[in-house]
């Protein structure tokens, strides 16, 4: 299988190439030339699979330059930090509601399921090449740190990490900044996400530089990220019953849109699924796309779920590629658009199916959390609350809990007053933080990453 740039002026890569890439030569994301389509007989095939099984059945179908067992081992290999038998557990609050907590590995987040994969991708690529590899990310909380994660004592791997000083919670920025791990590099910027991920964004431009020091992308980015990301969505469907099937929807708290486009990429792939909601928070930039079909970016504001502060969602640029009819010419003007006048206004013949989206202010978060608290005695955290804003009324709805609880003690113990607490994360506050002061610019960043490597 083949990949190509949604701007459509790079060339063709192969699966590994496209991961060690990340971002395409031209500025674009890679997507597959042909995307494969599941059918029901192979979903039927892959019932019962346990989660790294499914893994490797599902990236078979992308990864068609790794050896299968070589697959398997990577997949196997990815989820043995996960603390829950389960890796991916789907959690029955009420009839017809559920919530699929993706929080057990070793950061607590999301992102791990796709950044412990990652990892050992990159691992596989550097015994096939001997090359080494420097790794940039930017992050607004949890990428960072299961980036780190991902990473930890990896030979001919370092990791530089970009991340809004203060605009972080205080665990997630120790859990990047407490490792003591010596190719890990946390550099923490004055500004916001979107500052950070502008900077990574023409760092990857810069060709002759990503070749110099052997550059390469963990943020979503990354088409792993995205495949990766896709599985719980599997997972989840599969445990189903086949009528619960019939009329489901996805409410997945999202600020980069990564989370929920891996969602909507199975839709695409064939897969049943029914509608998904996009659950921002106060920086609604995706809300208001998916309510007015206007994309224009605004002020970021800090809020009580930081990892969801964003104006610039990088992965919207995938949907777009769809939405334009895989037209690279299309996208590219599109971006252009949104680049120079910060605004793209969909075309009235094009519509954006199967997606529904809500918002919630810090004022309404901690009420959330109370509520939720009260009416099924479970706890969630900031980000999760959001999901929780406006569900749909029919069929059934699986909302993704995206973050352990404990990672945002203050918000919790004032919303509810319960003191959230994770043994992991209560081990980091007696460490030292080590963290770099950089400005957000190209020449800064790879000035620091030549020092270092």
């Amino acid at each position: 299988m083949k990949y190509v740039s949604t701007r459509g002026k790079s060339p063709k890569v192969g699966f590994c190439q496209a991961v060690a890439n990340g971002l395409a030569p031209d500025g674009g994301l890679y997507l597959p030339e042909i995307l494969p389509q599941i059918s029901t007989s192979t979903l039927k095939s892959w019932e019962g699979l346990t989660y790294p099984e499914l893994t490797s059945e599902f990236f078979s179908l992308f990864a068609t330059d790794i050896e299968k067992d070589r697959l398997d081992a990577i997949c196997a290999r990815s989820y043995t930090k996960f603390e829950h038998k389960d890796i991916a557990p789907l959690v029955p609050l009420r009839n017809r509601l559920f919530v699929l907590e993706l929080f057990h590995g070793p950061t607590l987040a999301f992102k791990d399921f796709a950044l412990q994969l990652l990892g050992n991708l990159y691992q596989e690529q550097i015994e096939k090449t001997g090359k080494p590899i420097t790794v940039l990310g930017a992050t607004s909380g949890d990428t960072g740190a299961a980036a780190i994660h991902g990473l930890l004592g990896k030979e001919g791997v370092n990791i530089f990490i970009l991340y809004p000083n203060g605009r972080v919670s205080p665990l997630q920025e120790r859990q990047m900044t407490c490792t003591g791990a010596s190719n890990v590099y946390p550099l923490a910027i004055e500004g916001s996400f979107d500052d950070a991920q502008k900077a990574l964004k023409e760092t990857f431009e810069d060709l002759d530089f990503k070749k110099e020091v052997g550059l390469s992308a963990v943020n979503s980015i990354n088409l792993a990220r995205i495949l990766a990301q896709s599985v719980y969505y599997l997972y989840a469907y599969l445990q189903l019953k086949e009528a619960q099937r019939r009329n489901l929807t996805f409410v997945v708290p999202t600020g980069n849109f990564g989370n929920v486009f891996a969602g909507w990429l199975l839709r695409r792939m064939g897969v049943n699924i029914g509608d998904f909601q996009v659950a921002t928070n106060q920086n609604d930039i995706l809300y208001r796309f998916f309510e007015e079909g206007i994309y224009e970016s605004g002020t970021v504001k800090p809020s009580l779920a930081p990892s969801m502060d964003i104006q610039v969602a990088s992965n919207f640029e995938r949907l777009l590629y769809y939405i334009l009819d895989e037209d690279p010419e299309k996208v590219t003007e599109a971006m252009q658009s949104i680049k120079s006048e910060g605004r793209f206004d969909i075309p009235d013949n094009q519509i954006v199916s199967n997606f529904s989206a809500s918002r919630t202010s810090d004022y309404e978060i901690p009420s959330i959390i109370d509520g939720v608290y009260s009416q099924f005695k479970y706890i969630v955290d900031p980000h999760t609350a959001c999901g929780f804003k406006r569900t749909g009324t029919k069929g059934v709805n699986i909302i993704l809990s995206t973050a352990h609880p404990a990672k945002f003690p203050d918000t919790i113990e004032k919303a509810i007053g319960v003191h959230a607490k994770s043994d992991s994360l209560e081990a980091l506050k007696n460490k030292k933080i080590v963290k770099t002061s950089i400005t957000a610019t190209t020449e800064s960043i790879q000035s620091y990453i030549r020092q270092k490597i």
